[in-house]
């Protein structure tokens, strides 16, 4: 070989080979492949005409762009050079992707932002269409702004982890070896899966048409977590420590009704007819319409809440006339309420729907009709709330108290015990 990379070739063909080490390293907010060795001209010459790296003076080490195919070819090419160090590297290559996987943009849905005036992150050129792309056919599909931002978070997500590389070149294979490195390296909960699933799904199938795509890619077994209830007492309990009538009558028409915190910020004064004594819920879950009813007491205390604050559009405002409350304010009236009435269950606002749906149960009203309250598409939905409801359970007598008479008294065990 001739010129400057014959010449390095073989001068890097020592008796001993010069050691090496590859480190992940972040420069100029991008995730590189950091080289580290002693000073040495002859490798510095080779590394500079043969690998095309760069210099950072900041770091003091050779770096390439963070990459599958940067890091073999690296390997490929110093093989039998120089002796590489890289379990270093693979160890602490996991630990970034999974940090990287794991970090959230900020929500690259805003109703009111143009597409180019969206951050995003670190998402590569070669997949900076997917995002718009996405969000354009979910707009068109007619999905909630929530299902949106879902959707397109956990797309982000996906996007970051797999770098420069093309989501439109991923088979089904790649794709089970994604989900598998979330489930085993990022451990992912069931319910995480299963919405990063959806998101995907909707990609590959939707927006780039491919029918079935998602058929052969196996969807892990959904954990059965029962519903957060709490007692009437603690309801009570709960309603008596707040002393501010907005956040009080918001509590307890939550309550009283049953609703989740979306339908509960999204009420208009119109949607309150106090005649028929129902209260009117606009494209709920599902964009589906539906009718609670109001009880005497909670339209009484609707009444004295509208009569001091005066409500003109949404029942409950926010800062100013044209904008409902936040969920995120009502979550922490919540929670503070819970702390001062010292309920150390944990639960959200979803925690007084589940209740309302059990203590029905427990009156013994029919499931269908709670399911009509609830809104619920499936019966399935409804019937969770069965294995909550203490209605049968408190009539069952356990064994135990059928050999109560047999066993020994516990004075008499204790004594024994302290002898």
């Amino acid at each position: 070989m001739t010129g400057l990379h014959g010449v390095c070739l073989q001068q890097l063909t020592y008796m001993q080979l010069p050691e090496m080490i590859l480190k992940p390293l972040t420069h100029h907010n991008k995730a590189c492949i950091g080289i580290y060795f002693k000073k040495d001209s002859t490798l510095n010459q080779f590394i500079q005409a043969t690998v095309q790296a760069q210099w950072s003076q900041t770091n003091q080490c050779w770096y390439m762009l963070f990459s599958e195919a940067n890091y073999r070819h690296l390997r490929e090419v110093l093989k039998g050079k120089v002796t590489i160090q890289a379990d270093a590297f693979m160890k602490e290559t996991e630990n970034l992707h999974r940090a990287t996987a794991e970090k959230i943009l900020p929500p690259v849905f805003r109703t009111k932002e143009r597409l180019k005036d969206r951050p995003a992150g670190s998402i590569q050129p070669i997949n900076r269409q997917v995002l718009p792309e996405m969000e354009k056919h979910l707009r068109l599909k007619g999905y909630s702004s929530s299902t949106m931002r879902t959707y397109l978070n956990e797309m982000a997500i996906f996007l970051r982890a797999i770098q420069q590389h093309s989501a439109a070149a991923f088979d089904s294979n790649r794709i089970k070896d994604y989900l598998n490195y979330c489930i085993v390296q990022l451990q992912l909960r069931e319910n995480t899966i299963h919405s990063r699933l959806n998101a995907l799904k909707f990609y590959y199938e939707q927006v780039l048409g491919r029918a079935k795509f998602f058929w052969d890619i196996p969807r892990p077994k959904k954990q059965a977590i029962l519903p957060k209830v709490i007692s009437k007492e603690r309801i009570a309990d709960l309603i008596n420590s707040i002393e501010n009538v907005k956040h009080r009558t918001i509590i307890m028409l939550a309550y009283a009704c049953g609703l989740r915190v979306s339908e509960v910020v999204s009420l208009k004064v119109k949607d309150i007819d106090g005649q028929r004594k129902t209260i009117f819920i606009r494209k709920a879950k599902g964009k589906k319409d539906r009718v609670a009813s109001l009880s005497p007491h909670m339209l009484v205390m609707l009444r004295a809440y509208y009569k001091q604050y005066r409500p003109r559009h949404y029942l409950f405002e926010g800062v100013t006339e044209d904008e409902h409350l936040s969920a995120r304010s009502i979550q922490m009236v919540l929670q503070k309420a819970k702390r001062k009435a010292g309920i150390r269950q944990e639960g959200s606002m979803h925690m007084l729907r589940h209740s309302f749906a059990t203590h029905l149960l427990d009156k013994g009203i029919d499931v269908v009709f709670i399911q009509k309250l609830l809104g619920h598409n499936n019966i399935k939905t409804t019937l969770r709330y069965l294995h909550v409801t203490n209605k049968d359970l408190v009539q069952i007598i356990s064994p135990l108290e059928d050999i109560e008479g047999l066993l020994k008294k516990e004075e008499v065990v204790f004594t024994k015990q302290k002898k």
